[in-house]
């Protein structure tokens, strides 16, 4: 969907297709059909955006192959959808039974995530609706924080450099702007807004380079997305998209009915960083974080992402404030500080309670019809189709 902001900017809002486990391109064509174009039509609107997850095959396939990519763009526009941003933080094997910190590799310091990358900016390129002014690719915060060290940064630098070259080659022979964004995460290399602005400035083009705000981690973190958004403008550092995601509030973690209800949540495929108000409370999954004193303060906030427009159930609760907290950083101003909005909730299959057949594109649609009446409360107007 798209939106316009007060002072005229064109504002897109897309849903992540990484929530579907589609690697290739038939797999990906065929979500368009099995989920994507349903969630259009209940949302009632003849044009609907999506964040596409081009794994490593499906990317470097499309890459190599014009015809392919037109044979995907043809496919988006007759079943009225449309990007302007694509996912590439995981490189594939997203929904493998065991994922967790295999999620940053390869890192920047590997030539892989290089490759990987640039191909997706070249079939993003090719994707672009002809009226968009740029297109958007979110990738790892350069790697994982435990055993990183200068050298490795230094590397990962270098090959953003070399990053940086390709995606102006990119814009010069097809006239298309591509621009990156190290989206930062609870114990990543680069784990905060703050600690980006504070790495990254000077050392990255900020013409092609800049970060991808996720909600969901700026909640974790404890991070206020204010402070995290003037952060990065004094700094120099572009808001290349922003991901709207909430995360798992805990409120009184030491209860033994809260602990337990938070326990449900704990799973094998993905990282659940959970962090608390103390420095030391921090945990790298949810299981470790389950093992704490019975003492420990809150609240807690988990790495989940939960739905953005549902509650869990009491004792536990949503960080749906500081999303919203976010949206009033990111569009409140006289102009919008991103133009990319991605609605990122990849766990639906591991929640819990997971949908029901056909509950997925209900709940999809469910997260884009209360993200679209935000919106519309910051005083954007949708655009007709």
């Amino acid at each position: 969907m798209r939106f316009r902001h007060r002072d005229g900017t064109p504002v897109h809002l897309a849903y992540c297709t990484n929530v579907h486990p589609a690697e290739d391109l038939p797999g990906v064509l065929a979500q368009l059909a099995a989920h994507a174009e349903p969630v259009r039509e209940r949302l009632n609107t003849g044009r609907l955006g999506l964040g596409l997850w081009l794994a490593r095959d499906a990317a470097r396939a499309l890459a190599a192959d014009p015809s392919a990519v037109t044979r995907l763009g043809r496919e988006l526009a007759v079943r009225g959808l449309e990007t302007v941003t694509l996912n590439g933080f995981p490189y594939r094997g997203f929904h493998e039974p065991v994922v967790k910190r295999r999620v940053f590799t390869p890192d920047w310091t590997d030539p892989r995530r290089l490759a990987h990358t640039l191909d997706l900016a070249r079939v993003l390129a090719a994707l672009l609706p002809e009226d968009a002014a740029r297109g958007s690719v979110s990738t790892v915060p350069l790697g994982w924080g435990a055993g990183w060290s200068p050298a490795r940064e230094e590397r990962a630098l270098f090959h953003l450099a070399l990053l940086a070259d390709g995606l102006a080659k990119l814009a010069a022979e097809t006239g298309r702007r591509v621009r990156v964004g190290l989206e930062p995460e609870p114990g990543a290399a680069v784990d905060t807004a703050a600690e980006a602005a504070a790495r990254l400035a000077g050392r990255v083009d900020p013409e092609r380079v800049g970060v991808c705000l996720d909600a969901c981690h700026l909640a974790v973190d404890f991070e206020r997305p204010a402070s995290a958004v003037a952060a990065l403008t004094r700094a120099g550092l572009p808001v290349v998209k922003a991901q709207l995601s909430a995360a798992l509030q805990t409120d009184r973690p030491g209860d033994p009915t809260a602990r337990a209800a938070l326990g449900r949540f704990a799973e094998p495929r993905f990282l659940h960083q959970t962090r608390g108000p103390a420095p030391c409370a921090r945990w790298d999954d949810l299981p470790a974080a389950l093992t704490a004193p019975p003492d420990a303060p809150g609240p807690w906030r988990t790495h989940m992402h939960i739905p953005l427009h549902a509650d869990p159930a009491p004792p536990l609760a949503s960080t749906r404030p500081v999303l919203e907290e976010t949206l009033t950083a990111l569009l409140a101003g006289p102009a919008p500080v991103t133009d990319h909005l991605e609605a990122e909730t990849y766990t639906w299959s591991v929640l819990p309670e997971p949908p029901e057949p056909g509950g997925l594109t209900a709940g999809i649609a469910a997260e884009l019809a209360w993200t679209r009446a935000r919106l519309l409360a910051h005083g954007l107007t949708e655009e007709p189709t």
